[in-house]
Formats: C-alpha cells, sequence, structure tokens
C-alpha cells in the first residue's frame, strides 16, 4: 500500500492534550467479521473477553528522557532527548538535540546544578548525535539523575501546545510498568486500572507480560510513498517462556489473544515459531507491520485513535481491515473521538 492510503483530515482540536481518567476513556469496539461498530467506555472492555482468553500486556517503563542542558561556554540551552544506552559501562547514548545547528564533536553539556556533564563524541543524523555521560557513580545512581532532571518526554504534538505538568510522570505511564527503557508510552495500556484488570481476572482472562521498549521510531514519520521501503529504528524487546506458555495455551484452545497496544503485537509477531506459536526471544526487532499481513499470534487488539499516515495507524489496518478501520476513523471524527497518546481507545475483535 502507499503512504498517501493513510492521509485523512484530523482536526487539531481532536488530538488530546490531556488523559481522561484512567479507565474512563471512550471505548470504540469494531466487529471485523461482521462491521458492526459499537460506542462504549473502556471499563466496558471486561464484557467482550470470556475465561482462558489473553491478553497481551507491555510492561516497559518510561523514563523522563528529555534532558535540558547549557553548552560549555556559551550557556546555551540545548534539549537532550535520550533514545537509548549503546554502552553501559562508557555511558554511551544515542540522542537527539535542539537546536542540532549548535552542537559539534568534542562539545560539552552541563546539566542543572548536578555532576552530571556530558561530551559528543560523534554525529549520526542531521539531529543525532552519541555523547558520553562524563559521571563516575553506579548505573543505578545515574538513572536516578536523569530521574531527577529529566523531564516526561510527551510527544510534540502535546508539548507544542501545553507545557510539562506534573501529573504527567504517573499518566504517561501504565499501572503495570516494570522495565525501564522506553521513551513514550504503549498507550493502550495507560487505560487499565486496577479494578478493571481484577474484573478481567475474576472471569478467567490470564495477562500475558511482554517486554518492549518503544523508542521515537514508532512515532517517526514515514517519508516514502512506497511502504515496502521504510525501514523502522530497531527497538530491545524481551518474552519470557512464562508469557509464551500463557499465550501459546490460549492459541491451543482457540480462546482470544489480545494484543494491547502496537508494542504488544508488534512484539509477539516478531518471535513467531515455525509451527505458528509464540517462542521466547531477547533481542532487537524492526517488523513493520502493514496491509496486507497475516497474523500469526493476535487474534484481538486494543490501540488508541492515531495520526495520519502514521505506522501505528498502518498497523491497526493490517490488524482490522483497511475499509474497516477507514470507515471507523471517519467515525471517530463524526463522533469526536479523541485521538493520539492521551486520546480514547479502539477494540478490534
Amino acid at each position: 500500500m502507499k503512504l498517501s492510503e493513510f492521509k485523512f483530515d484530523l482536526p487539531q482540536s481532536l488530538i488530546a492534550l490531556h488523559p481522561a481518567d484512567r479507565g474512563e476513556a471512550r471505548l470504540m469496539v469494531v466487529h471485523r467479521k461482521t462491521g458492526e461498530i459499537e460506542h462504549k467506555t473502556f471499563g466496558d472492555i471486561v464484557n467482550y473477553f470470556d475465561d482462558g482468553d489473553v491478553m497481551v500486556i507491555n510492561n516497559t517503563k518510561v523514563f523522563p528522557a528529555r534532558l535540558f542542558g547549557q553548552k560549555e561556554k556559551t550557556g546555551a540551552k540545548i534539549e537532550v532527548f535520550l533514545l537509548r544506552e549503546l554502552n553501559r559501562e562508557m555511558r554511551l547514548w544515542d540522542v537527539l538535540v535542539d537546536p542540532a545547528r549548535k552542537i559539534r564533536v568534542g562539545n560539552k553539556l552541563y546539566f542543572g546544578d548536578s555532576d552530571l556533564v556530558a561530551e559528543v563524541i560523534d554525529n549520526t543524523t542531521s539531529r543525532g548525535r552519541t555523547i558520553r555521560f562524563l559521571y563516575d557513580g553506579s548505573h543505578d545512581e545515574f538513572m536516578k539523575l536523569v530521574d531527577q532532571l529529566g523531564e516526561t518526554p510527551l510527544p510534540t504534538e502535546i508539548i507544542s501546545r501545553r507545557k510539562v505538568e506534573n501529573a504527567d510522570r504517573e499518566r504517561f505511564q501504565t499501572i503495570f510498568a516494570e522495565h525501564v527503557g522506553a521513551v513514550a508510552a504503549p498507550t493502550a495500556g495507560t487505560h487499565f486500572t486496577k479494578s478493571i484488570m481484577k474484573r478481567l481476572e475474576i472471569k478467567g482472562i490470564g495477562f500475558a507480560p511482554v517486554t518492549l521498549h518503544v523508542g521515537l521510531g514508532t512515532f517517526r514519520s514515514v517519508d516514502v510513498e512506497d511502504l515496502t521501503k521504510h525501514k523502522t529504528d530497531s527497538e530491545n524487546y524481551q518474552i519470557l517462556q512464562e508469557s509464551v506458555d500463557i499465550v501459546n495455551q490460549a492459541l491451543d484452545n482457540g480462546k482470544r489473544v489480545c494484543a494491547v497496544g502496537t508494542t504488544s503485537l508488534k512484539a509477539i509477531e516478531s518471535s513467531v515459531s515455525a509451527n505458528g506459536h509464540l517462542k521466547s526471544v531477547e533481542g532487537w526487532t524492526d517488523k513493520f507491520i502493514f496491509p496486507p499481513y497475516e497474523f500469526k499470534i493476535g487474534n484481538a487488539m486494543i490501540t488508541n485513535f492515531q495520526l495520519p499516515e502514521s505506522i501505528l495507524l498502518m498497523s491497526a489496518c493490517a490488524f482490522g481491515g483497511y475499509d474497516l478501520i477507514t470507515k471507523a476513523y471517519q467515525i471517530a471524527i463524526k463522533e469526536k473521538y479523541k485521538f493520539f497518546t492521551y486520546g480514547d481507545v479502539m477494540l478490534i475483535i
């Protein structure tokens, strides 16, 4: 398919700048077989699953990846967005800097009144740099300092219209976040509350955690018309045998395996055995899911309403069918559903 087929007019007023109360977002339920579309609230999701069904959740934890430093000598304010750790021992990181024109190899950056200093050691892209943090403490101490100095990494579509707030640190996170490493939230998972999860458990629905550390590549714009030419950034992921067993038992019993978000979907579809079952893995994935795509593991999906031309929208269309999801998005705009990171949610079954 072509990039232009995923373009649509989205009123800016429908991009959510703040989230609904957790568990209270609007829920659109899309039935793939019948084409029926229902309008509910997220708490109603319990009614669509039964004993033996499984939800695959991404337990990555977002860290405050947006730092603000000062350039040596000039004191110019520089934003440093941490993308991924390259070498823990040497404290090497891939980052984005802004304004990039001011940052060259050899420059040093100072962060607040702390002892944290970074040196630029390589240019990777127009805005990308490799930096080395000059810090003598342990890794845990270093990450604690980043946690203190950093800002919640809300996407630019939100921070261009409002400032980051203290509440974002808790809300831009799932309640089951466990393993630090994401620079963006697995947003479909942020709708769950302890109460909703407990209600699901009482009905016999299992949870299979996977870990995929969401990077900016998930949100990076596609700049080629032919989607087969697009390459996504690799993201680190892990699926443990315990979760593999839970998922495969559901598959063998003909039950629903619901991917909570496109990142969970990407993880499980990146590790499929020859007999069509999930297998354990630890590594990197650059899988790009777009129509047409034959899904091997997931047979239900929860996803937020996504922006035009995003790879997240393409994944949803691959799963639900291009025509049906396009129709659902048209209805969502007409019914004023909220879109993007803090927006409303869709269940595709």
